[in-house]
């Protein structure tokens, strides 16, 4: 089990997921010496504003992602964020507790930066875009590079990191939809035929 653990580690990732309406999570992990290299892209039928309001809700993102269990702006200015975020992930039959203090940069509907500045990884650094593919359809990249300081998480680094990604932006495109479908919702409510 555990060669077949390393040669995975060692190894490209590759993997889709469905999305609610039929969309695919793509995620390919690497490595780059000490480093993992994740590269991910999704495409959601959702307006970018939508998808914007998601990506960037911070203070509610633990009610968003389930490896979360907070997540809050401590500091703002202009479009350069402060966040801590704490929560435990996991991967079958391990947890991984972590803790945050995250730089974000953001460039509003295209482009969001995030480094950590301290807490449980020995580095971690992102990039995000966001691209109209149309009123109603969104496509997401996003590149990060990950350095674990446990040596669990290092061991298990590229299929826990696959599966992490994955699921969060499964759990992000999914909150997308929902929030799209409250706002047709509102706009053209559905009326029900009095009763006799």
């Amino acid at each position: 089990m555990l060669v077949r653990v390393l040669i995975l580690s060692a190894l490209l990732v590759h993997c889709a997921l469905a999305v609610g309406g039929g969309e695919s999570v793509r995620v390919a992990v690497g490595s780059n010496g000490p480093a993992y290299v994740v590269e991910a892209q999704v495409d959601v039928p959702v307006a970018p504003g939508v998808a914007w309001g998601v990506l960037t809700d911070f203070d509610r993102m633990a009610t968003i992602l389930n490896n979360l269990e907070t997540s809050r702006i401590v500091q703002r200015q202009g479009n350069r964020l402060l966040i801590r975020q704490a929560g435990v992930a996991h991967y079958g039959p391990i947890a991984y507790a972590f803790e945050v203090e995250r730089e974000i940069r953001l460039e509003p509907m295209r482009h969001i930066h995030a480094r950590n500045l301290s807490g449980s990884l020995k580095r971690m650094e992102s990039d995000l875009w966001l691209d109209a593919a149309g009123a109603e359809q969104v496509r997401i990249a996003y590149h990060a590079e990950f350095e674990f300081d446990s040596w669990l998480a290092r061991l298990f680094g590229a299929p826990f990191l696959e599966h992490e990604i994955e699921e969060q932006f499964l759990l992000m495109a999914a909150e997308m939809q929902r929030r799209a479908a409250h706002a047709r919702e509102a706009l053209h409510p559905v009326h029900l035929p009095a009763q006799p």
